[in-house]
């Protein structure tokens, strides 16, 4: 909506119509920077707003959370068991927040905005059925591990084939006109970066270019950062906070990398002149980020649940690919990374030597285990995602 009115005040003053020069602020909304911080703004808003009515509209069906019996988690089940009966699917919230704010603040038929949306939405669909199926079954268990993955897979192929093959997505670095033009010299980083290439900020020159083979790998960050955040999803606010940060930081590395002379001049990271407009989109899930946390910081009073948890880790995942830093998600999303790995660990460990490494997985209780309350794990989880993510910011510039 707002870039649709710019466009329509830059037409009128280009035609000389009287009332373009008495509506001058209008040119504020040409810029990135100003519609990020609106849409930042106007999705905190929305979930303040609506919070409170889709919580009480939650209660009302008696949409509460699951929680696993003390056969299944022995005394982590003494430890939750004020969590019993609040409400879950409140991810609702913050897809709803998100979406509507980017359809106000971005242009939502950037295919980088457009691809990263849909994901979250087709996501956040996904986890919608999975929670239902809890609340209606009263268990902990939703759809099936087999059947959840192939959806996640088969929406991860397709933004992934989205992404490879759609034109304005695929280039990188300096384009052939930039090249002729003089707009860039001949250093490393000026050299086309083909979609299939694998960037990391700590080489100016790609690691390897996978081809066509790029899709699966995609697909697999897609699917493995949607099923990380919905494992760090265990506490309260926990994967909220660790999200804020994430796509704060994915939200400067888009605006960079969507900067001419910033991304191949200074930083020497992957360019693309379209790739700007996602800051808006992740800076909507900034947003809906911190309003969430309004009613989910502990004592939760709403969880996000698989509806918003799968959302998160799809957008998420889809905007580290747009940025092309797929690997530097590593860093910045290392609490997901951390809370991910630890339940490969512990499942491998037990099936080959039948003993466990953690008293339990995902990680975070284990630290509940060994004695640190609830708000200690949140808060430490927090400050260490925010260290990885100014470390992964940092490395930008270290070579």
């Amino acid at each position: 909506m707002l870039p649709a009115i710019y466009d329509y005040w830059q037409s009128a003053r280009e035609a000389g119509s009287e009332w373009a020069e008495s509506f001058r602020f209008l040119n504020l909304f040409q810029y990135i920077t100003f519609r990020a911080a609106c849409a930042g703004l106007l999705s905190f808003l929305l979930s303040l707003m609506f919070g409170p009515r889709v919580i009480r509209k939650l209660i009302s069906h008696k949409v509460g959370q699951p929680i696993r019996t003390a056969e299944e988690v022995h005394k982590l089940a003494e430890l939750h068991g004020g969590k019993v009966g609040t409400p879950t699917m409140g991810g609702v919230l913050i897809l709803g927040s998100v979406l509507i704010s980017t359809l106000i603040c971005a242009r939502p038929m950037n295919p980088f905005v457009a691809v990263c949306a849909v994901t979250m939405a087709a996501c956040g669909l996904l986890g919608f059925c999975d929670d239902y199926r809890k609340v209606k079954q009263k268990k902990s268990d939703g759809i099936s591990a087999r059947t959840k993955l192939g959806w996640q897979l088969t929406i991860a192929l397709v933004a992934s084939c989205f992404i490879f093959f759609k034109m304005e997505i695929s280039g990188f670095g300096a384009t052939a006109e930039q090249l002729a033009n003089g707009q860039a010299g001949f250093r490393l980083g000026h050299v086309p970066v083909g979609i299939g290439a694998i960037c990391f900020p700590l080489f100016k020159s790609p690691l390897v270019d996978l081809g066509w083979l790029i899709i699966p790998f995609f697909a697999m960050v897609i699917v493995g950062c949607s099923n990380a955040v919905n494992l760090t999803d265990g506490l309260d606010g926990l994967a909220t906070g660790c999200t804020i940060t994430v796509a704060l930081s994915y939200a400067v590395l888009a605006y960079l990398a969507g900067h001419f002379y910033m991304a191949l001049e200074y930083l020497v990271i992957p360019h693309n002149r379209y790739i700007g407009e996602l800051a808006v989109f992740l800076m909507a899930l900034v947003g809906a980020g911190f309003g969430f946390l309004w009613f989910n910081c502990h004592p939760a009073k709403v969880f996000m649940g698989d509806t918003g948890s799968l959302a998160i880790g799809g957008a998420l995942g889809t905007a580290a690919i747009c940025t092309k830093q797929e690997l530097l998600l590593v860093i910045i999303g290392g609490v997901f990374v951390m809370e991910a790995l630890s339940v490969i660990l512990q499942v491998g460990s037990f099936k080959l030597r039948k003993k466990r490494i953690f008293k339990m997985s995902p990680i975070h209780h284990h630290f509940e285990l060994l004695g640190w309350h609830e708000s200690q794990v949140i808060i430490r989880f927090w400050i260490l995602s925010i260290m990885l993510a100014l470390f992964g910011l940092a490395l930008l510039k270290i070579a």
